[in-house]
């Protein structure tokens, strides 16, 4: 069972975020593995182990000049990890950041892609299911549960209802939900370990992507970023008997009746 985790680099949530003049985000300082990401590194790990054999390979795209949340993949217990790191990758897009994903994924020919339902920097949950397009793969989103019965995956998928009992063939892609398992801590020993197990560092030329990537390929533009409005305290009203004739005088005003 080998199976491929999508993983992202973040700035750390905890320091202040910069934009640039392109309007993106700043990531010249520590980069931390996304909290979210987490959560399919351990699913993986755990659906190796019950296979009995395989192994774990974490793909990123990215600043390879920081490396420590990759390393936190490795540390957990992934086998290797590949990393797109190239100038020309600013100002990718989400279909861009797919294109180049599913490039690297396409190379190692996993049973199962895992990954998150969306970055904690983005927030456009779209990657996923673009990846999975991509390279042909049936997709399964928002799964609470994960399971490997033999030459199929059965996922129970999330609703605002309960959750769905899905079932289809590998390979297959698969988002996983916080909360689908406890991330393991990485122990002494992992750390140590994770500075010497393969890290692979790859171009956009070593794709073969070129344009499609970076700013030229994206089709989507960041023309402002306006920073969101203070919560203002609500009004307060003191009933004097006409209480009522208030409540329904705003419900009135906010259109609700």
């Amino acid at each position: 069972m080998n199976i491929v985790v999508c993983v992202k680099q973040i700035p750390d949530p905890a320091a202040p975020q910069s934009f640039d003049a392109q309007h993106n985000l700043t990531r010249t300082g520590k980069l931390i593995l996304d909290e979210a990401d987490t959560f399919g590194v351990e699913m993986a790990l755990q659906l190796v182990d019950k296979a009995g054999d395989g192994e774990v390979t974490v793909v990123s795209m990215g600043s390879a000049d920081d490396v420590g949340g990759i390393r936190n993949a490795l540390a957990m217990g992934a086998a290797k990890a590949v990393i797109v790191s190239d100038v020309s990758l600013r100002g990718t897009d989400a279909l861009g950041t797919a294109k180049v994903l599913a490039a690297v994924i396409k190379r190692i020919s996993p049973d199962l892609v895992l990954a998150a339902t969306e970055s904690s920097d983005g927030y456009t949950g779209t990657t996923p299911v673009q990846i999975a397009e991509l390279l042909g793969l049936p997709s399964i989103t928002f799964a609470k549960s994960v399971a490997i019965d033999g030459t199929t995956v059965k996922v129970e998928r999330q609703t605002d209802s309960g959750y769905d009992e899905v079932t289809v063939a590998l390979p297959a892609l698969v988002t996983v939900t916080a909360g689908v398992v406890e991330p393991r801590y990485a122990s002494f020993k992992g750390i140590m370990a994770a500075k010497s197990k393969p890290l692979e560092v790859l171009s956009v030329a070593d794709l073969s992507l070129g344009a499609e990537t970076g700013q030229a390929g994206a089709r989507e533009e960041i023309t402002e970023i306006v920073a969101a409005e203070a919560r203002t305290s609500g009004e307060k009203y003191v009933d004097e008997g006409d209480g009522a004739e208030k409540i329904v005088a705003f419900l009135e005003s906010i259109k609700v009746l």
